[in-house]
């Protein structure tokens, strides 16, 4: 049981602090984003997340971050107390790479 109890802090942990509020940095890639998607030169994260949920079956997604100036989604999943960060091109949506198990 405390091994277990271990385990869920580390994941929790490894996830970082949730701010209250989106930063200021947050909020203008989340614009930007939209901005992006909606002229048509990103892909929306729905169809982001279409391509790459059936692949990491067995994981829970956690969520997802965007970087703005590379056009790069980067969709986090919890699987067995890791942390597996998979990034994916929001022009093409084609997979970049994966880190974690």
């Amino acid at each position: 049981m405390k091994m277990l109890v271990t385990l869920a802090l580390s994941a929790l942990a490894a996830l970082g602090p949730v701010p209250a509020t989106a930063e200021p940095d947050q909020k203008r890639d989340q614009q930007r984003a939209f901005d992006e998607m909606r002229n048509g030169r990103i892909l929306p994260l729905r169809d982001i997340e279409a391509r790459v949920l059936p692949s990491m079956r067995g994981a829970q997604y956690i969520g997802v971050d965007f970087d703005s100036e590379s056009a790069i989604y980067t969709l986090k999943f919890l699987r067995n107390g890791n942390v597996i960060w998979v990034e994916v091109d929001g022009r093409s949506g084609r997979t970049l790479g994966r880190t974690g198990n």
